[in-house]
Parts: C-alpha cells; sequence; structure tokens
C-alpha cells in the first residue's frame, strides 16, 4: 500500500467541505484502487489529502491519486476553483534511517 499526499489549494477566502474525504472518495473507480482517502487541514487556503492505494507500483499510485483529485476539483461544485498543488508518495522514516 502507498500513502500519497495530494495538496489541493482553496480559492481565495474558501474553506473546504466538511465531508471532503467522502466526496473526492466518490470519484473513485474501481481502476484506480483507492482504498481509503484521510484530509489533513494544514494551512489556511490549503489542505492535504491522503490518498491509500493498492496500486501495484508508485507510479501508479502517484497517477491514481492526481487523477481521482483532479477529476474531483473539475467536477465535484463544491470543490470549484479548487486547484491540485503537488502530488506525492509520503517518506516516513524508519528505524533504518540514521537520524543523528
Amino acid at each position: 500500500m502507498y500513502l500519497i499526499h495530494v495538496r489541493l489549494r482553496a480559492p481565495g477566502g474558501s474553506t473546504t467541505p466538511a465531508d471532503l474525504a467522502g466526496i473526492i472518495g466518490s470519484f473513485a473507480e474501481d481502476r484506480d484502487r483507492l482504498e481509503h482517502v484521510s484530509v489533513h487541514r494544514t494551512l489556511p487556503g490549503e489542505v492535504t489529502v491522503g490518498f491509500f492505494s493498492l496500486a501495484e507500483g508508485l507510479a501508479e499510485a502517484e497517477e491514481s491519486a492526481a487523477r481521482v483529485a483532479g477529476r474531483a476539483v473539475s467536477d465535484h461544485p463544491d470543490l470549484a476553483g479548487f486547484a491540485v498543488g503537488s502530488v506525492g508518495a509520503a517518506l516516513v522514516p524508519g528505524p533504518w534511517w540514521d537520524l543523528s
């Protein structure tokens, strides 16, 4: 499973819909292999959406997340004016990383 972060930018002064995870998840198709969506409101006017993907590889997972997010911001009225910013895998340090 891959965790892909998609950053969405809201139009000036807009807030994100309360059910953003559900809205975005509703745009997934079987081929997207989306397992779960989480939402993290980070900065004013920006939200990070976590796509948990069952894709076979990282590139496929990133493409799928970009595709689903793109459909959502293009087609859902509550996301009018939103833009997809960055799309990429979330790197999580593990015990094998020397952080000293």
